[in-house]
């Protein structure tokens, strides 16, 4: 039974209740479990264990820098009303409605650890994040144009719940560079948030 058991739970793909099926019987057995108790467990494992996977490959695809997060951030530099606005868009609401976010100041201020902290949080909420560098994104989305494949880039940049595009002062402004980048943010009109920093007051 235990092998037709195993075989089922790999087909199906429940790693975790196939690895601890066992161990959690025999605690059902010692704890005096009822069966809801003992498949609560078991599928409470199957969860939490695939939500952790799903951020860790969410966080992989974001290329967000590892260290920017908010616990590495000092948020008592922040005037005070723009510190209850990070903790509004902490909760992540702002990309059910696809709103952007602007994040202007000067070079040194933090805007960037800042919005690079709400895409890890969002993350952590099972948002799907990328962050890119003005530069590095232009420069995708030029090759994508010239490969004839700028639809499909921008198709599956849509399919993330925000964008961050980082130093947006330092795209160079060429009429290419322009129209590729309106093209994007055009696309994403509505359907995806976009957060831009900019080295500007």
């Amino acid at each position: 039974m235990k092998t037709e058991l195993k075989k089922y739970l790999k087909e199906l793909r429940l790693p975790s209740i196939r690895e601890c099926f066992e161990e959690y019987a025999q605690r059902a057995v010692r704890e005096n479990y009822s069966y809801e108790e003992y498949l609560h467990e078991l599928i409470k494992l199957e969860y939490e264990n695939r939500t952790q996977n799903k951020i860790g490959r969410f966080r992989r695809e974001s290329k967000l820098p590892m260290a920017k997060t908010l616990k590495s951030f000092n948020r008592d530099r922040l005037p005070t009303k723009v510190n209850q606005k990070l903790s509004a868009l902490l909760l992540g609401a702002f990309t059910l409605k696809a709103e952007n976010v602007l994040a202007f100041g000067n070079a040194g201020s933090g805007k960037s650890h800042m919005i690079c902290g709400i895409g890890h949080e969002l993350i952590t909420q099972g948002k799907r994040v990328v962050f890119r560098t003005s530069a590095l994104l232009v420069q995708e989305l030029l090759q994508a144009k010239k490969d004839l494949k700028l639809p499909s880039i921008l198709k599956k940049l849509s399919r993330n719940d925000a964008i961050i595009i980082d130093d947006i002062g330092y795209v160079q402004q060429s009429r290419e560079e322009m129209e590729v980048l309106f093209t994007l943010l055009a696309d994403c009109y509505e359907r995806t948030s976009i957060m831009l920093t900019r080295n500007l007051s």
